[in-house]
């Protein structure tokens, strides 16, 4: 087992690192920017290092800087979390030329599975569904000769993309200049490659993403799935798991398929592949991320395993003390990303100083934090500050406990996104289950603020409560013709009580 560990990021998701390496007793040496001087991860790590200016191209994204800390704090291994350096090739095998062992892939399956068009190639020779598509297209003249075969609307990729970043919707052949001249500059801008390739649109499709997780040794198993249809500007910002949209039939198939395309690049580690779910339950591959995801806790919580510590121990060459047949999915969890912004002002970055913080407690209840009250949260990097991850026996119960966490949830000083999950976990599409990744377009963009803040819409609680009524009684029948035995529904129709929402007598609601 490694002696020290790097932890080549910064926030929430340093701070669950250390937290994991001292559960293995591993000491932790953390870096950090100008800006980062008192954060959170910078206290709480063994050792801690300047790393260099607030800029990340300057610190956090610097691998000679990151590998000269490593060499001089005595690291036999980096971590990268997600994000800055977590899939970059070129510094996973400048950490294998130092003698560093890099926690995750090898840099040969970044590459692939990095590049979007190899990465559907590859899955596509596994046998894997995968939304039609092109190659790799080098002028406006190309992309629209794809498009005349793969059909409009597509979307316009990145072949490097990720996050949410260098893609366009593209509906008709005049929108084709404008796309491409925006997706390259944005592509070259945030990934340093400019090529790009066209998808055809799923109208309004589910995304559902599988984890998996593999040892050096061949042994490869999944943790079932997630749902992350809730995104705002392509940006996952709610999770779930298990994944509402999949029966039991469903979740049996992907789970294989996804093991099918581990194998396929022989992949070592915790990685993820990501799905679109059309409206006739067909599922096509979307990417798959090399690296641990922002919303691996939810993951964590229903089946019980320590995913970090799955991850560093399988990167010092443990077996996987796993079959399939032992990991069994229990409960429901939800999380919500915490963000740094102003929901009533077009969700802009609302750096500042945090003056008082209260985090909400109780059975079932995680707060995965990067920040504490008299932090100053930079206006220089990702605005997420923490997430928040509940469990429930059922999905009912779950949404019920982050309503209440939610409530309880205080930040004083700056804006946040809390207000605006508040009304995602009241909204009666999003009860019943009736959601894609169009829910925010199609429901937020369209109503009045006075309709969204503050939270206290009678009507609207009663139409969640409805719904929610109509969810349960959907169980039950499922009960009757003996069908959920196999299915979700089996803990909802077992559990679920509406008595469980304040407000509701079993006579009517009061709002």
């Amino acid at each position: 087992m490694f002696k020290r560990i790097l932890i080549a990021n910064r926030g929430e998701i340093a701070v669950r690192i250390v937290r994991a390496c001292r559960e293995l007793d591993i000491e932790t040496v953390a870096i950090y920017s100008e800006a980062d001087r008192e954060s959170l991860h910078v206290k709480y790590a063994d050792h801690a290092y300047l790393v260099g200016p607030s800029p990340s191209t300057q610190s956090y994204l610097a691998i000679d800087r990151v590998l000269d800390v490593a060499k001089k704090s005595g690291a036999d291994a980096v971590h990268p979390g997600y994000g800055f350096l977590a899939e970059n090739s070129e510094f996973a095998r400048a950490c294998r030329e130092a003698g560093i062992t890099f926690i995750g892939p090898s840099p040969r399956v970044i590459d692939e599975m990095g590049d979007k068009v190899k990465a559907r190639a590859t899955m596509k020779a596994a046998g894997i569904p995968v939304v039609p598509g092109s190659e790799v297209l080098s002028s406006e003249e190309e992309v629209a000769s794809a498009a005349a075969s793969v059909g409009y609307p597509f979307m316009l990729k990145a072949v490097a993309g990720g996050g949410g970043k260098g893609l366009r919707l593209v509906r008709s052949s005049r929108e084709i200049p404008s796309a491409f001249r925006a997706v390259r500059s944005e592509a070259a801008a945030s990934f340093g490659d400019s090529r790009l390739y066209i998808e055809r649109y799923l109208d309004r499709p589910r995304h559902v993403e599988v984890q998996i997780l593999a040892d050096r040794h061949g042994k490869v198993i999944h943790l079932y799935d997630r749902e992350c249809s809730i995104q705002r500007r392509h940006q996952k910002i709610i999770e779930e798991c298990p994944a509402p949209a999949l029966d039991y039939r469903a979740q049996r198939n992907i789970g294989r398929i996804a093991i099918q395309g581990a194998r396929a690049v022989r992949y070592v580690g915790v990685g993820t592949l990501e799905f679109l779910l059309d409206r006739h339950m067909n599922f096509y591959f979307l990417e798959m991320n090399t690296r641990l995801q922002v919303e691996h806790a939810v993951t964590e919580r229903v089946v019980g395993i320590d995913l970090v510590k799955a991850q560093i121990e399988v990167a010092a060459g443990a077996y996987l003390p796993w079959r399939q047949r032992h990991i069994k999915p229990t409960g429901h969890a939800i999380e919500c990303r915490i963000y740094a912004e102003d929901p009533e002002n077009d969700f802009m970055p609302c750096p500042g100083k945090i003056e008082g913080l209260r985090l909400p407690e109780g059975l079932g209840v995680r707060n995965d934090c990067g920040v504490y009250e008299g932090a100053e949260v930079p206006i220089h990097y990702d605005p997420m500050i923490a997430k928040l991850i509940v469990w429930g026996e059922d999905r009912v119960e779950a949404i019920v406990r982050m309503r209440r966490a939610l409530r309880e949830y205080q930040i004083r000083g700056i804006k946040t996104n809390i207000p605006f999950h508040q009304w995602i976990l009241r909204h009666p599409r999003f009860m019943a289950g009736e959601f894609n990744t169009g829910f925010i377009d199609d429901e937020y963009r369209t109503m009045r603020k006075e309709e969204i803040f503050p939270h206290k819409d009678i009507a609207l609680a009663s139409a969640a409560i409805a719904a929610l009524r109509r969810e349960q009684e959907r169980a039950v029948r499922m009960l009757q013709r003996g069908v959920a035995e196999k299915s979700r529904w089996r803990d909802v129709g077992r559990r679920a009580s509406l008595r469980s929402i304040p407000g509701f007598s079993g006579r009517g609601s009061k709002g």
